[in-house]
């Protein structure tokens, strides 16, 4: 049966005023089904916004690096090891790196210590990352002190503080010079940590990988690609421990669900009866059903995704970044781009949005074909 358009404005305008009448419990529903929608999309955001960071933190990274491997744990590789790889067809070049952990016992932290190319400070001067500023409550021009592995005191001036921009990468960093690195860890000579290789044609890195894993056994070239992998999944492991945690909360939900889909209150059975009455069919009560039940699951999803929007855009998903960021002494502080991933929105309407609808027509398709006074009496 076709519905007149003006009746269709009169279904909507009467299941608005039916969800005011019980407006407690249609309430008490939509707090709890926004909540749900707000944290799961609020994962979705976080971990998408975090994978978009990671690859553009990666596009600057080396083609590859190799790792001298000992007893399976990762050692100092040879500068000859350099020179030989970038004999190997392909390599544009081969840049030896150094850099190391340093534990603050005092503050319970650890900082990154990398000599940087180029020269960025000279001998006796650092750049710290925000990260470590907070952290050591100092600024620039302060002196911060370091204990090598002599234990003895090394003082070291800071030139400068990266700025906030860079947070995410320059967090717990420590820029030093060769020489401080060196009167740091006491490193034996022509030792670095890894070295960075560059190739020219991006299709001929994995062949040269096999070549430099023949050249030295000992070694493990890590593709930029790898690392990007490890990322992703780091990230989906670390948002997939949340959904877990909170699967009892999602579960509670269903239930609520199944029971409003597998029977109606007395009340609403007797309105449905008295709609029957004056005329309303089967075809009008469900359309009355079928409103009430989209409006307050668009609703709750509409609102449970934008505050998820501004949980994290805004507020960095400051109620679970520990969970997701891992521990630490020092968290970088940064505001994350959005990331809107459409079809993992899309995926979430559907098995929240649709599943809800269809609970509120079932049972009202039972109860309309009931006879009106039946239904009354119920």
């Amino acid at each position: 049966m076709n519905i007149p358009l003006n009746r269709h404005s009169n279904i909507l305008d009467f299941s608005l005023s039916s969800l005011l009448r019980r407006k407690s419990k249609n309430l008490s529903l939509l707090v709890v089904y926004t909540l749900i929608i707000f944290v799961i999309a609020s994962l979705i955001f976080f971990v998408q916004a975090l994978k978009r960071e990671a690859a553009q933190l990666l596009k600057e990274a080396p083609d590859m690096v190799v790792q001298r491997m000992v007893a399976g744990r990762h050692d100092l590789i040879p500068a000859a090891y350099g020179e030989k790889i970038s004999a190997i067809r392909g390599v544009t070049s081969v840049s030896p790196r150094l850099w190391g952990y340093y534990y603050d016992q005092v503050f319970g932290a650890n900082y990154t210590l990398l000599v940087a190319e180029g020269k960025p400070v000279e001998p006796g001067n650092i750049m710290i990352g925000a990260g470590v500023a907070r952290n050591q409550r100092i600024q620039a021009s302060d002196m911060l002190t370091l204990k090598t592995s002599a234990n003895e005191a090394l003082l070291l001036t800071v030139q400068g503080i990266y700025p906030s921009s860079s947070e995410l990468i320059s967090s717990d960093l420590i820029i030093l010079s060769a020489e401080d690195f060196q009167a740091m860890f006491n490193l034996p000579p022509g030792q670095n940590t890894d070295l960075a290789v560059t190739v020219a044609n991006p299709r001929e890195q994995v062949t040269v990988a096999a070549k430099i894993a023949e050249l030295f056994p000992d070694t493990r070239p890590i593709l930029k690609s790898e690392i990007l992998r490890t990322y992703d999944s780091l990230f989906e492991w670390r948002g997939g421990m949340i959904v877990v945690i909170l699967a009892v909360a999602v579960l509670s939900f269903i239930i609520f669900a199944w029971d409003k889909a597998t029977g109606l209150s007395a009340e609403e059975r007797k309105e449905i009866g008295i709609l029957k009455s004056i005329g309303w069919e089967t075809s009008d009560v469900l359309l009355l059903k079928f409103w009430e039940g989209i409006v307050i699951s668009l609703s709750a999803f509409l609102t449970g995704v934008v505050l998820a929007y501004v949980h994290v855009f805004f507020f960095s998903a400051a109620l679970f970044e520990h969970a997701l960021k891992g521990w630490s002494v020092i968290y970088p502080q940064f505001r994350l781009v959005p990331v809107i991933d459409v079809y993992q929105l899309t995926v979430l309407f559907f098995l929240t949005v649709l599943p809800y609808t269809a609970a509120t027509i079932i049972p009202a398709w039972l109860a309309a074909t009931v006879p009106p006074d039946a239904a009354m009496r119920s």
